[in-house]
């Protein structure tokens, strides 16, 4: 069984920058926009551009890397609501809100030394605390994504410093099992990657792990 975690934060917050130290080919990229990503050899990462939900589950289901990230997750909600917006009624809520359910539990299906990273926006909710960005009242009602992930990491901006959070606060939704990761440190994906396979005895990424197209990688 695979683990799905959450990198949650506001556009700028140093989200997709938090890839910059994996190896180009280490970890698969599901690049929902197609935006060329924020750090120097961004272009040099072998990616999936503007991956259908399909897409992706079919890369997860085929599992021929160990690390994977959806960036922008948020954008595979989004994208299909507005592809739908002409359809009237409540259905097509219910059948977004079952896509990325599936996508999650696609996540969960691969193999036991899998990471799959999910890079997605917040937003503040009624009660004035972090909450996941989604569409509709479904996911928030009656699955709540961040349930399905033991790890959430809060990206925030700290004196001008991109770092991570992953102790919760009352306002946020970091969460961390019991050291297994600082409270606050710098926002380097690939260390956190690296902490948790330790963590949880998971095989560590090495270079058999890089694949150097993306035909390979997806």
């Amino acid at each position: 069984m695979g683990v799905a975690i959450l990198i949650l934060g506001k556009s700028g917050s140093g989200k997709s920058t938090s890839l910059r130290n994996f190896k180009p080919g280490e970890i698969g990229i599901m690049n929902v926009l197609g935006k060329p990503l924020p750090f120097k050899g961004g272009a040099k990462f072998p990616q999936a551009v503007r991956p259908s939900y399909g897409a992706i589950i079919g890369a997860l289901r085929k599992n021929s890397l160990r690390a994977y990230a959806v960036d922008d997750s948020t954008y595979l909600m989004q994208n299909e609501n507005f592809a739908r917006v002409r359809e009237n009624g409540y259905g097509k809520f219910s059948e977004m809100a079952l896509h990325f359910q599936e996508l999650i539990n696609a996540a969960l299906a691969t193999d036991e030394d899998t990471i799959v990273y999910f890079l997605h926006h917040v937003e503040e909710g009624a009660d004035g605390t972090e909450k996941v960005k989604t569409i509709g009242k479904m996911l928030d009602e009656k699955y709540c994504i961040e349930g399905a992930c033991p790890v959430v990491i809060d990206c925030v901006v700290i004196d001008g410093e991109h770092m991570f959070i992953t102790k919760n606060d009352g306002t946020n939704l970091a969460k961390a099992p019991m050291g297994s990761l600082p409270d606050k440190m710098g926002n380097d994906l690939k260390e956190v990657d690296t902490m948790l396979r330790d963590y949880w005895g998971m095989r560590p990424l090495g270079n058999d792990d890089v694949k150097e197209n993306a035909n390979e990688t997806h």
